[in-house]
């Protein structure tokens, strides 16, 4: 079985700690993102992964090399210039090693999923079908594009974003090609899966089933989303092969130093040689490697990069701090804002009263 991760996004949602470090290999529940990824489809049974990368691609290489530590297969693709999704998917194909009608997955790079991967492969598989897509049901599909299915689940159309959508049934980035699809994609220019590939199959007559779950789904391209996400895996919430039944409030790295004084909620993440010094509270945030709380401090559902120093009694809620930024004593920090790779913030110098 083979599955192709489209991770060749910049993250610009993200930034700025996807300055120095493509987005899915941002800290999250003490491992990349993409390492939950990785080990969720290996249990799935899929034994050979191809990366289609593009931003800092060195950077996947470096950490998965050939994917042996993972137990699978790890080969990298990397795109030059920008394709889109089916685009990216065609890219990749020269990688991969399945016949004409094996079932190849397609995985978007930022989608935490819980569903059932083995059920969507086998209502593939059983009704040999050209392309089956992982659907879910959420509240308010305005900002999304919809897919309809009738009584027998084949998809029968795509429609854009709509102030009065269709369905409520939406495209949640994890795809069952038939092998030949992707190499029907057209070659060497931008294509969208969404908007050429899936509609060109359903013109050609060809079957495209909607595989429903509305199992735990979250997209988290965004700080506020990225958080959730970790702290909802540490949790428990949904469950990752890379945590082994391991949940709580919290998730501590060896190699970090937490004071006992200190409270750590959440499902907060600690990453190595982190300091927690004495009575600082963290709460729903993650804490990459290396960064330095202050004592007293008290952060919740931040992002706080590798190396960044927190000053005494700061007050951080709703923020991202770039890697290596230095936030001076008693600031009041929340709302979105975003302190910037390497910067200094003097003592004192921005204050929000109160905080939310």
């Amino acid at each position: 079985m083979e599955a192709v991760v489209l991770v060749g996004g910049q993250g610009t949602r993200l930034q700025p700690l996807t300055i120095r470090t493509p987005k899915p290999m941002l800290p999250f529940a003490g491992a990349p993102f993409l390492t939950h990824q990785i080990t969720r489809l290996r249990a799935a049974g899929v034994e050979h992964i191809v990366l289609a990368t593009s931003y800092r691609a060195e950077v996947f290489a470096e950490h998965f090399g050939n994917g042996k530590e993972l137990g699978i297969r790890i080969d990298y693709v990397t795109e030059t210039e920008p394709l889109g999704t089916g685009g990216g998917i065609r890219n990749v194909a020269r990688r991969l090693e399945s016949g004409p009608a094996d079932a190849v997955l397609i995985v978007n790079g930022d989608v935490l999923s819980g569903h059932d991967i083995g059920a969507q492969l086998e209502l593939h598989r059983r009704r040999e079908a050209a392309a089956t897509l992982h659907l879910v049901e959420v509240p308010d599909a305005r900002p999304f594009g919809c897919v309809p299915t009738d009584s027998h689940n084949r998809v029968t159309g795509f429609f854009e974003k709509s102030p009065e959508p269709v369905t409520n049934r939406i495209n949640a980035g994890c795809y069952v090609f038939a092998r030949h699809v992707i190499d029907e994609i057209p070659e060497g220019r931008v294509v969208s899966v969404e908007r050429e590939t899936f509609p060109g199959l359903l013109e050609d007559k060809q079957m495209v089933l909607g595989y429903v779950d509305n199992a735990y789904w979250l997209d988290v391209g965004t700080p506020r989303a990225f958080v959730k996400g970790s702290s909802d895996v540490v949790r428990g919430v949904v469950d990752s092969p890379v945590l082994s039944g391991s949940v709580g409030e919290s998730l501590i790295d060896p190699d970090a130093s937490v004071h006992p004084n200190a409270v750590i909620t959440g499902g907060s993440v600690i990453g190595p040689r982190s300091v927690v010094e004495s009575g600082a509270t963290v709460h729903s945030t993650v804490v990459a490697d290396g960064a330095h709380i202050g004592s007293g401090a008290v952060i919740g559902f931040s992002l706080i990069g590798r190396r960044a120093v927190i000053g005494r009694k700061a007050m951080l809620n709703d923020v991202v701090i770039g890697e290596g930024a230095k936030i001076g004593e008693n600031n009041e920090l929340a709302n979105g804002i975003r302190i910037w790779t390497d910067a200094v913030i003097p003592d004192a110098a921005i204050r929000f009263s109160p905080l939310p």
